[in-house]
């Protein structure tokens, strides 16, 4: 019966909820029994307190049966990256520079989480500091890929897509800098969500490079991912880099199919490096949309995109290095090697070529824009170049060598971080290694509402979302 309850999607148990079938003791317990019995296999749990989170919950079932009911989410069991900080716990962010660090404010996330009746049970493990696309960590657990635990999660949200797919909690909050909620949910067959850059407020939450963060959920179906979105977006006045435009309720429409809507296929870089393999399972779900009405428009991407995921890793490295200078100097043996080589990187960058890799995003998105959107609604393209890789030939502490292949993962990525775009991620499939893959849908700013449609549309015709790992 507890997996059983596990096993629902969000949706499935919010309504539950809602509707007094299951209560929220029971669905906290069903997750907390699966952290139980698979937190050490995956080593996704940074934190849980079973006793904590089931008294919440008690609390939320008292609730409802007195008739109060907080919101859609009331008494459905989440977790989220250690990097969302709750006031007077400890927030890790993977790292041991931060493993006692209790914060004072609580993030803009979890607090629209709490008013929608949600709980937070646990603090899932993280790529250090969010640096890194494998999801490796030097310095603390490297989660595991529940599909087979030998394989990499995709960081840097790597306990998010470990405990999502793993069927340990309902969804979670990621971040994603250059790639890290949809490289996750690629490796880890899940729906993943990168923003409109500023559509969810960043406040109170661990920063990696505040030009390029993004705050987005990850989850199991197209449906769950968009009532978490819809929860979370809009203003906040206590952070100024979040945006005043008006929220979508992305549930309304999100069943209209995609009967008329043209969706853009580039003719050149984004398919450059991609493994036959990938491309395969990548271009056969364009049959899937086109069955159902789409219809493709080919396009030829700008050469301005080619410079793009050096400028945004240039980005990141170079306002990672500004925040974590005082550390760089005073903690450098507690950081591990690749994330120090990294940010300290970003000490030695020119002023003049940081500059000049922000003043020339309005143009090169203008550009873009204008080749992509001028004639359709969205963009099909790859999340990743290669079939997810193992743990042991991605660590590049044994195998150096595999640094060219790590550098390119970001090529169809970043360039979208760089853009400010919203990108959807939803699975395609499975490579010969048994392990899933996943296409994006990028749509113009703010347009999330489309993605979610198209993505809607496209998990109905499937089954890849509704398949689970046996663990």
């Amino acid at each position: 019966m507890s997996e059983d309850i596990a096993g629902l999607t969000l949706s499935q148990v919010a309504d539950a909820i809602r509707d007094r079938k299951i209560s929220s003791v029971e669905a906290t317990q069903a997750c907390l029994n699966q952290m139980a019995r698979l937190g050490p296999v995956l080593d996704c749990l940074a934190e849980v307190d079973p006793e904590s989170a089931l008294a919440a919950a008690a609390e939320a079932d008292a609730e409802l049966a007195a008739g109060r009911s907080r919101g859609p989410l009331h008494g459905v069991p989440l977790a989220h990256k250690d990097m969302y900080y709750r006031a007077g716990r400890v927030s890790g962010c993977g790292s041991k520079i931060r493993a006692d660090f209790k914060p004072t404010e609580t993030s803009a996330v979890l607090e629209r989480l709490d008013a929608a009746g949600a709980l937070d049970i646990a603090r899932l493990n993280m790529v250090e500091f969010a640096l890194g696309v494998t999801g490796h960590n030097e310095v603390m657990p490297t989660p595991r890929n529940p599909w087979n635990t030998d394989y990499i999660t995709g960081g840097s949200s790597s306990g998010p897509g470990s405990a999502v797919a793993g069927r340990l909690i309902y969804g979670a909050f990621g971040s994603d800098t250059g790639g890290s909620i949809r490289f996750p949910a690629t490796c880890c067959g899940l729906v993943g969500m990168k923003p409109t850059y500023g559509r969810v407020s960043r406040r109170a939450a661990m920063a990696l490079s505040h030009s390029l963060d993004t705050l987005g959920p990850m989850t199991r179906t197209v449906a769950d991912n968009a009532l978490l979105l819809r929860t979370t977006a809009g203003h906040d006045r206590r952070d100024a880099t979040s945006s005043r435009l008006p929220v979508s309720d992305y549930m309304v429409g999100i069943e209209h199919g995609v009967a008329g809507l043209k969706i853009a296929v580039p003719e050149n870089y984004f398919y450059d490096p991609v493994d036959g393999e990938v491309a395969a399972l990548v271009r056969a779900s364009l049959d899937v949309l086109t069955d159902a009405g789409a219809e493709l428009v080919s396009v030829t991407i700008p050469d301005s995109i080619t410079a793009t995921n050096a400028m945004s890793s240039l980005i990141t490295s170079t306002e990672g290095a500004s925040l974590h200078q005082k550390w760089l100097q005073e903690r450098p043996g507690d950081y591990g090697r690749q994330t120090h080589s990294r940010m300290s990187s970003g000490l030695y960058t020119p002023a003049t070529r940081y500059l000049q890799a922000l003043r020339l995003r309005p143009a090169i998105l203008a550009e873009f824009a204008e080749a992509v959107f001028e004639d359709a609604d969205v963009l099909h393209i790859p999340t990743m170049i290669d079939p997810v890789p193992t743990i042991a030939e991605s660590d590049l502490a044994a195998n150096p060598g595999y640094l060219d292949r790590i550098t390119a993962m970001g090529h169809c990525t970043r360039p979208i971080n760089y853009l400010g775009l919203p990108s959807l991620t939803l699975p395609c499939g499975f490579t010969a290694n048994g392990l899933p893959m996943a296409f994006q849908l990028v749509g113009r700013p703010f347009d999330e509402a489309t993605l979610y449609r198209a993505g809607h549309a496209y998990e109905r015709d499937t089954e890849w979302t509704a398949r689970a790992p046996k663990l």
